[in-house]
């Protein structure tokens, strides 16, 4: 006769064997449209490029060196890839200061939203997530719109008398910056705002009868309270800002290109897969090592109001 212990173990094994059935489906989904696809373009990365595109089944390392480096046709020594180097660099600081941008303009946005009465806050959440109804490049295009040559910005300048000709913002990295700012921000406010709904504002109350400066309020109490929703919506904003490919491919004309362009390039006009296979899991890692950091800061924050 079973003891209560072992039917205990076994009705807890029997749960176990349900859940893992149960999630079967959405694990072979995940298998075949997730992890099946980056494991082929991992095995692409070990290739030969092929002729005209596609690849020849030939082990070769040399899209993982063409990375970072470059080989002299000349006398075959090799250097650093400044092209791919310059891409690199400035994908990293273009979407780090995306990420800054959208919190210098997001954190205000998101109190002042959390602060209003309860009725009104969907309001305002609503104006918020509308520019996610329209397409991403029909977003770009509008700032494209405000920032040519003739356009909103120049024709005010022009109009005032502060300058005689237009000033060239278009196909710039300062255009591409302004526009990715412009098509991210809302992914910056929304948890912002998540997190701030959920603050005690009587210990604001409470710091300003403590005497305490705006300032210190800010960076004492409200900082402190706000900080997941800081780490979510930098993730959120800098992830994609790191990829992108339309608004730097529209704002910056082609020449300003960041990583999402350069892998573009090597599967279209460049014909070279093994490079943009490469180029792309190069991509995927800076993006988990980023999560990791992000990932490790959460759990020592939390830990320490632990």
């Amino acid at each position: 006769m079973a003891t209560a212990q072992e039917t205990a173990e076994k009705a807890e094994s029997d749960d176990i064997r349900t859940r893992w059935l149960l999630s079967a489906p959405a694990l072979l989904i995940i298998f075949f449209a997730a992890i099946g696809p980056l494991f082929i373009v991992l095995v692409y990365s070990f290739l030969a490029p092929g002729n005209y595109g596609d690849v020849k089944w030939q082990f070769s390392t040399d899209a993982w060196m063409n990375v970072l480096f470059e080989r002299d046709i000349f006398d075959d020594t090799l250097s650093f890839a400044k092209a791919n180097l310059s891409i690199f660099t400035r994908s990293i600081s273009l979407s780090l200061l995306t990420t800054i941008l959208t919190l210098i303009f997001g954190f205000p946005t998101a109190y002042f939203i959390a602060t209003r009465p309860e009725g009104r806050r969907e309001i305002w959440l609503f104006l918020i997530t509308i520019p996610f109804w329209t397409n991403l490049l029909i977003r770009t295009f509008a700032m494209m719109e405000v920032l040519r040559n003739e356009g909103l910005i120049n024709s005010l300048l022009r109009f005032l008398g502060l300058t005689t000709a237009p000033i060239q913002f278009m196909y710039t990295d300062f255009a591409v910056l302004v526009g990715m700012t412009y098509v991210y921000l809302p992914l910056m406010v929304l948890p912002l705002y998540a997190s701030m709904e959920k603050i005690d504002f009587r210990l604001v109350e409470a710091g300003y009868d403590l005497y305490a400066s705006r300032m210190q309020v800010l960076r004492r109490i409200i900082v402190p309270l706000v900080k997941p929703g800081i780490i979510a919506g930098s993730i959120l904003v800098f992830i994609p800002s790191l990829g992108a490919y339309v608004t730097p491919r529209v704002m910056g004309g082609g020449t300003n290109l960041m990583i999402g362009n350069l892998i573009e390039l090597q599967f279209g006009q460049g014909r070279n897969w093994p490079l943009g296979a490469s180029l792309s899991i190069t991509l995927m890692a800076i993006v988990m090592v980023t999560l990791m950091f992000y990932v490790r800061n959460a759990s020592k924050t939390g830990a320490g109001h632990g």
